[in-house]
């Protein structure tokens, strides 16, 4: 994350910090990528708790969090972020920006297109667009093993799953319906060593999961998702990675 958008996932800063932040510093590089100039105003579209937008404000930008997490957006403007409580699929607003930014937030939209859509109507004409979201076949191991525990209890997962991986054609086609120009767009995998187990990572993304089950059966859910995944995701030294899938894509609104 930057941030997160998920109707049935919640979000507290100090787990993400202590489990996550490899989220956010994999997204420092974006911040090259839109090259932001000092007194250009650029939003940050799933900021979370401002760690990228703090670091874009550093370089002389007047920075503007969105985000669905009151927790989240609270750390944010501890840094100085002009925060913005909204799901983007469905904010519209007479602000005006000289460029967007997303990290790790696109993922958690239903509505992609709706989301894309709106982010242009925020743009100045040519202005740029970097970001980078989970793209197809991101964690696939872990949700096939997500959703097959949910099913043992009872709990059709699929139709749950918050996450929207999409493909590179896809996500450049609704680039362009949306009113931008695709510059650059890359599908690349990147297998993530876990700062701790897996059970960390579950209880820090997979809030959508455990939600659904009653409090005394988590742990055991837990536990079994991790079982399922130790064979293929756990070395022998006892560490931990996850099978990540990066989708990342410069445009300009046109």
């Amino acid at each position: 994350m930057s941030g997160r958008v998920g109707e049935s996932q919640s979000w507290r800063p100090e787990e993400y910090g202590a489990n996550a932040r490899f989220v956010a510093d994999y997204g420092i590089d974006l911040i090259d990528d839109l090259n932001p100039l000092p007194g250009q105003r650029i939003v940050d579209i799933g900021c979370g708790d401002g760690y990228l937008s703090a670091r874009i404000k550093a370089r002389g930008c007047d920075v503007w969090g969105l985000d669905p997490s009151r927790e989240m957006l609270a750390a944010a403007q501890a840094q100085g972020i002009h925060v913005i409580h909204a799901d983007i699929a469905d904010f519209t607003t007479d602000l005006r920006f000289n460029g967007a930014f997303s990290n790790a937030a696109l993922h958690w939209v239903k509505d992609q297109q709706a989301a894309l859509r709106n982010i242009r109507a925020m743009l100045e004409p040519g202005a740029r667009f970097a970001g980078e979201l989970g793209g197809h076949g991101n964690v696939a191991a872990i949700a096939v093993a997500a959703n097959a525990v949910l099913g043992e209890f009872g709990i059709d997962g699929a139709a749950l799953m918050p996450w929207r991986f999409p493909t590179v054609r896809a996500f450049a086609a609704m680039l362009q319906t949306a009113g931008f120009t695709v510059e650059a767009i890359k599908l690349t995998p990147r297998p993530t060593i876990l700062p701790a187990d897996m059970k960390a990572w579950l209880k820090t993304f997979c809030d959508w999961a455990l939600a659904a089950l009653p409090e005394e059966k988590r742990d055991d859910y837990l536990d079994r998702v991790e079982a399922l995944l130790r064979p293929v995701l756990c070395d022998d030294a006892g560490v931990w990675t996850a099978d990540y899938v990066r989708l990342r894509f410069l445009a300009a609104a046109v």
